[in-house]
C-alpha cells in the first residue's frame, strides 16, 4: 500500500505521472470479524442431561407433557439441589407511592418511588422500587426490571450520574419503562450471614434450616417477583411484557426468578457465569467452579449445592435446563470476551442446548448454531438471543442495546430476521 496517498501511473514500465487521491476516495478495509478463542486442547468431555428426558426415563414429546411433567420436575430439582425452596409462610403486601414527578428526565418521563411492604409473623420488610415511564406513550408499555448491587439512590438520575449500567434515559427514549431496586432491600449480600437471620429469611423462615432451604439468590428472586406484583398493577405498564435483568450475581437471580415466575416475559442474564447461564459441567482452568463459588459465596446457594463441588457430572441438572424453564418466553444471554471467570463459551453452549424445549413450542431457539458469533455481533434466534462483546465483567450501554433490540423482536416492535 502506498502510504503517501499517491496513485502512480505506469506506461511501458516507467512512472510518467502521479495523481493525488483524496483519502475519502479510498474505502477503508473492513476489519475481519474476531471470535472468542477456542478451548485449550484436552478439555474434559461432559454429557448434559436431556431437557426432554425425565428422571424415570420417559421422553417428553408435547407441550402438555413438558408443562405437566418435566417442567415441574426440573423446578423441584433446582429447588432441592441448587437454589433452595421458599418457605410457604403466608404473607401480605401493600404498595405505597412515596413520591411522583411527572417532569422527570427533562419532561420525558414520570418518575415514581414505590414502597413495597411485605408483612408476615408480626414482621415487615420494605423494598424501594424506582419506576420511570415514558410520557410520550399512548398505551401501556413494556418494562425492564433491574435488580442492582448498589444502593437504590444510584438508580435515580436526579442524584446519580448517567451510567451504562442503568441507561434509564435510553430506555425511555426507546419506549420502555425502566424499574430498579436494590438487592439488599430483599436480602443482604453478606457471606457472614450463613445463619440467614436477616432480610426475607428473617421475615419468612419459621423453622430450622434444612439442606434444601433457600439462600440469598432465592431470596433475591423472591424480591424480583414482589416488584413484579406491583408492576402488573401500574396502568402505565404492559403487564404481559415485563423483562427482568441482572448482572453477575443478579444475572443468576434474574434467570431463577423467570424460571419460576412465568409472569416475566423475558429474562436477561449479563455475565452470570456459574450458577447462572454457564454450564457447570464444563471445566476450564479459568472458569469459576461449583466448589469455588460455594467457597467464596457460601450464602448464595442451598447447602445441597455444595456437595457437587468437583462432582458436577453427578448433578441431576445443569444450567441449560434452567434456561429451558423459561421457554417459550424470551431469554437473552450476554457475555464479555475477557470475563473468563464467567465462561462465555459455557454460557453460549448452555443457551444452544435449550433448543429442544423451544422446539416443543414451535420455536427454533438458536437453531443449529454450535459456534459462537463474532465478538460484537448479536445472534437473535426464536426465543433465544446471545451476544458477546469485547471487554471485561460489567453491564454496559452496549449490553443494554442488545437487550432493547431483543425486546423489540420479542414484543413485536420490529420484524424478526432469519438466523444467519
Amino acid at each position: 500500500m502506498n502510504i503517501l496517498g499517491f496513485r502512480p501511473v505506469f506506461i511501458l514500465g516507467l512512472i510518467t505521472a502521479t495523481t493525488l487521491v483524496s483519502p475519502a476516495a479510498v474505502p477503508a478495509a473492513a476489519a475481519p470479524p474476531r471470535f472468542f478463542p477456542p478451548d485449550a486442547p484436552g478439555a474434559a468431555a461432559y454429557t448434559l442431561p436431556d431437557p426432554l428426558r425425565t428422571l424415570d426415563g420417559r421422553t417428553i414429546t408435547t407441550v402438555a407433557e413438558w408443562e405437566k411433567i418435566r417442567r415441574p420436575e426440573l423446578l423441584e430439582l433446582f429447588r432441592a439441589q441448587v437454589y433452595g425452596r421458599v418457605p410457604d409462610t403466608a404473607y401480605t403486601q401493600a404498595f405505597r407511592v412515596v413520591s411522583e414527578n411527572s417532569g422527570a428526565l427533562g419532561g420525558a418521563a414520570t418518575r415514581k418511588e414505590i414502597e413495597i411492604t411485605v408483612s408476615a409473623r408480626g414482621k415487615a420488610l420494605a423494598i424501594r422500587l424506582f419506576l420511570f415511564t415514558p410520557n410520550h406513550a399512548t398505551s401501556p408499555v413494556p418494562a425492564f426490571l433491574l435488580m442492582g448491587n448498589s444502593s437504590v439512590d444510584h438508580y435515580d438520575p436526579a442524584v446519580a450520574r448517567p451510567s451504562g449500567y442503568w441507561p434509564v434515559e435510553t430506555g425511555i427514549a426507546r419506549g420502555y419503562a425502566m424499574a430498579a431496586f436494590w438487592s439488599w432491600d430483599a436480602d443482604p449480600d453478606q457471606k457472614a450471614d450463613v445463619d440467614f437471620k436477616d432480610g426475607a429469611h428473617a421475615l419468612l423462615d419459621a423453622g430450622p434450616r434444612q439442606p434444601d432451604s433457600w439462600a440469598t439468590i432465592a431470596a433475591w428472586a423472591w424480591g424480583m417477583s414482589r416488584c413484579l406484583d406491583y408492576l402488573v398493577t401500574d396502568p402505565a405498564i404492559a403487564a404481559d411484557r415485563v423483562a427482568v435483568v441482572g448482572h453477575s450475581r443478579a444475572g443468576k437471580t434474574a434467570l431463577w426468578a423467570a424460571a419460576q415466575d412465568e409472569r416475566f416475559a423475558m429474562a436477561c442474564s449479563n455475565d452470570s457465569g456459574t450458577g447462572g447461564a454457564a454450564l457447570s459441567r464444563r471445566r476450564t482452568k479459568e472458569k469459576e467452579s461449583v466448589e469455588a463459588i460455594n467457597r467464596l459465596f457460601p450464602h448464595w446457594f442451598a447447602t445441597n449445592f455444595k456437595a457437587f463441588g468437583g462432582r458436577e457430572q453427578e448433578m441431576p441438572v445443569d444450567q441449560h435446563l434452567l434456561l429451558a424453564l423459561i421457554a417459550p418466553r424470551t431469554v437473552c444471554v450476554a457475555s464479555a470476551s475477557q470475563d473468563l471467570w464467567a465462561d462465555p463459551r459455557g454460557e453460549f453452549l448452555s443457551l444452544v442446548a435449550t433448543r429442544p424445549a423451544y422446539e416443543l413450542y414451535g420455536l427454533g431457539g438458536l437453531g443449529d448454531r454450535t459456534e459462537m458469533p463474532p465478538i460484537g455481533e448479536p445472534l437473535h434466534g426464536e426465543g433465544a438471543h446471545y451476544w458477546i462483546r469485547e471487554g471485561r465483567h460489567a453491564l454496559t450501554a452496549a449490553d443494554w442495546k442488545f437487550y432493547f433490540d431483543s425486546a423489540d423482536l420479542a414484543f413485536g416492535r420490529v420484524a424478526p430476521k432469519p438466523i444467519r
